[in-house]
């Protein structure tokens, strides 16, 4: 039972109008065509005189360097694969080593067992 009497109950907040900051949605159809075209696409931008495309998510140059841009990328991708490669290649030169490591400790183990047998031959000779 409560203290003073009745319990707490808020009172239930009406739902937010949301109001958009564009404005093209209060545009018809065919001037939403005319303003943004039938076809989006990719974004493109002029900055400084070179062209700009939105692909892949990465900005490439259009005019004057698309090629090595593309190309560029391209090379980018090898050489993470080339990391990630050369990476495995480092756990698997850590593992051969441990093994061989192991391998040997055990072989000297086994030379010291060998030893110790001859010595214990020799004594009751």
């Amino acid at each position: 039972m409560p203290l003073f009497g009745n319990t707490f109950s808020p009172k239930k907040t009406p739902p937010r109008k949301s109001a958009s900051l564009s404005s093209l949605h209060t545009l018809d159809r065919s001037t939403r065509e005319i303003e943004l075209g039938l076809e989006y696409g990719p974004p493109v931008m002029n900055i400084g005189g070179q062209s700009w495309k939105f692909e892949e998510g990465q900005w490439i140059t259009e005019s004057g360097g698309n090629a090595s841009g593309r190309e560029l990328q391209r090379l980018k991708k090898r050489n993470v694969q080339l990391e990630e490669e050369n990476n495995l290649l480092k756990l698997k030169i850590e593992v051969l080593m441990d093994m061989l490591t192991e391998t040997t400790v055990e072989y000297h183990l086994m030379e010291k067992e060998v030893e110790d047998i001859k010595t214990q031959h020799r004594r009751k000779k």
